[in-house]
């Protein structure tokens, strides 16, 4: 898949809680089924085979999601999409610490590959943080569902939850400068 059709799903998949707020209050439902189809199947045909478990398994949730939502004509199925989200990376880092190297050292080694046995520990330390930080929005996501006001819902899941994992990104590359210049 090209950069610029990378980008414009990205975009378009980071846009869903608005989308669907929108969606939900101006359009009818099958045509928001539609489009959400139309984006799954993007996903799908510009993504090869090369593409990671985690977004194949985030367009999977997409795709039950959709098929929940119209089998049982109720937009609150859309909901779901960010407690899928939040539960599949979980699990993909999760899952991660259980093999030799994690999912945060195979990105580090990218960058590094000579990566050093502390460097090593540090990512596991890394992994295990996103995994405490998924679950943690995963369960904010759920409550959001369960609370049922659209408002909360789109707030959180299109705004506050994003804010958050800036933050547990920034401050993880904080950490990781620190760390590196006492090395």
């Amino acid at each position: 898949m090209s950069r610029f059709a990378q980008l414009i799903l990205i975009i378009i998949l980071t846009l869903y809680p608005l989308a669907i707020y929108f969606g939900i209050e101006y359009l009818s439902l099958g045509s928001i089924l539609i489009l959400l189809l139309v984006v799954a199947v993007l996903r799908v045909l510009l993504g090869g085979a090369k593409k990671a478990i985690g977004t194949k398994l985030t367009t999977l949730a997409l795709a039950v999601v959709i098929a929940i939502t119209w089998l049982k004509e109720d937009s609150n199925g859309l909901l779901w999409y960010p407690v899928l989200c939040n539960l599949i990376l979980f699990s993909v880092f999760f899952y991660s610490l259980k093999q030799p190297q994690t999912i945060v050292e195979r990105l580090a080694r990218l960058r590094e590959p000579n990566l050093p046995p502390e460097g090593v520990l540090y990512t596991r330390k890394v992994t295990k943080a996103w995994c405490l930080f998924l679950l943690f929005n995963g369960s904010v996501a759920l409550a959001t569902v369960l609370n049922g006001n659209l408002k909360i819902w789109t707030i959180f899941n299109g705004l506050i939850s994003y804010v958050l994992i800036g933050i547990m990104m920034g401050g993880e590359w904080l950490l990781r400068r620190h760390v590196q210049s006492k090395v």
